[in-house]
């Protein structure tokens, strides 16, 4: 087992979650905001909810496959498609929780979350310690 790696993995997917997280969080708010004082349309705040939740999305594997080349650790397709699909289903899944004011995704889905990504961390190559850079 390579405990280095899942430790590695799982301070990554936490400090990838807390980011993407935090862009929900400001982003839902900011489109709530825009609903409010805009025009009076049932379309209003749409396209802020939509770039937040893109965003979201898309910053997820590139933090989990940045943070663990960081860390240098290698092989990490799995923790990036793995990690951004599931967390598109999470936030998907708790988009209501996510999307009120003062609103947070539960501790549970976290947990999940932070669980998940870090089995699939520890999913990426062994590393002997005898490769040579060049």
């Amino acid at each position: 087992m390579r405990y280095t790696r899942l430790a590695k993995g799982a301070v990554t997917v936490a400090a990838a979650t807390a980011v993407c997280h935090a862009i929900l969080t400001a982003g839902y708010a900011w489109a709530r905001d825009k609903a409010a004082t805009g025009e009076a349309t049932i379309f209003a705040g749409v396209f802020e909810w939509t770039v937040t939740t893109s965003a979201s999305w898309a910053l997820m594997p590139l933090l989990l496959g940045a943070g663990m080349r960081v860390m240098r650790e290698a092989g990490n397709t799995a923790l990036m498609v793995g990690g951004g699909l599931i967390w598109a289903v999470l936030c998907l899944s708790f988009v209501d929780e996510i999307d009120r004011p003062g609103g947070h995704m539960p501790v549970s889905g976290l947990v999940a979350f932070l669980l998940a990504g870090t089995a699939l961390a520890g999913r990426g190559p062994a590393r002997t310690g005898t490769e040579h850079p060049g």
